[in-house]
């Protein structure tokens, strides 16, 4: 298959961009990476490839994607349809599913949120997303209490989608030391062979 010429759009700080960029890691590809900061993303340029503004946008030859979950669909289906990415088996595949709505629901509105909030000044209520990853941490314990992975017993898309934002839910105030399965799923996921960490936060994580 020739792989036309990949180009994507984000930060390197962006938990949303760094999802795409470890698929795009695992699956060997080749892609340029176009720094999209906030006024960019202002640009009338960049409204065009993604009008509501939002990173990682994923362009692939004539194709202009943006959400980063439609993007890791997007690649594992058109770069490594036969691969474990995204799993043919249906319960496997809706696994995955569940895990990428609990990526863009509980683990946005809370350790994600947390962090923009610590982070870059975000406007949104702490208390509110401190209480998301309140309900959120105990249930990704208890579930991977026993798993290797969230989905199924290798790595999936799941996992790439809800890795960021939880490794550093500490960034925005939100610890992980009640939590040793989840720390352990993150061991794991960094122990892959591919894997590239998110640059230090711009503020100090307070011990």
């Amino acid at each position: 298959m020739t792989q036309a010429k990949i180009t994507l759009h984000g930060t390197a700080l962006s938990g949303h961009t760094h999802r795409v960029e470890l698929l795009l890691r695992a699956l060997g590809l080749d892609f340029d990476f176009v720094p999209a900061p906030a006024d960019v993303r202002r640009s009338e340029a960049f409204r065009k490839l993604n009008p509501l503004g939002q990173i990682p946008v994923l362009q692939d030859g004539d194709l202009t994607l943006a959400d980063s979950n439609a993007i890791l669909v997007y690649l594992a289906k058109r770069y490594a349809p036969e691969s474990d990415w995204l799993p043919h088996d249906p319960i496997a595949a809706a696994q995955v599913q569940r895990w990428l709505s609990i990526a863009a629901g509980e683990v946005m509105h809370g350790p994600a949120i947390a962090r923009m909030i610590a982070q870059f000044k975000y406007e949104d209520d702490p208390v509110r997303a401190e209480r998301v990853a309140a309900r959120l941490l105990p249930f990704m314990e208890e579930h991977l209490t026993g798993r290797s992975f969230l989905a199924t017993e290798h790595p999936t898309l799941a996992d790439l989608a809800c890795y960021s934002y939880v490794a550093h839910a500490p960034e925005g105030g939100i610890p992980l030391d009640a939590y040793p399965a989840v720390r352990a799923w993150l061991r794991r996921v960094e122990a892959l062979p591919f894997f590239k960490p998110i640059p230090p936060s711009p503020i100090p994580v307070k011990s």
